[in-house]
């Protein structure tokens, strides 16, 4: 497992492991996506970049 202790640690069989760890993944990229992401957009002002095309 990626990990190992966090695997140890949570209670139930191993299809309510899966099943919290998958609601923990999804929890996780929810507050990402929520406060996380927002907040690095607008403290490194990275809204209007642009790539330009070589010669």
């Amino acid at each position: 497992m990626i990990f190992p202790w966090l695997w140890r640690v949570m209670p139930g069989p191993a299809w309510v492991r899966v099943l919290l760890l998958m609601l923990l993944i999804a929890a996780l990229v929810a507050a990402l996506f929520q406060w996380v992401f927002p907040w690095v957009s607008v403290t490194f002002d990275i809204q209007d970049q642009n790539v330009e095309a070589g010669p």
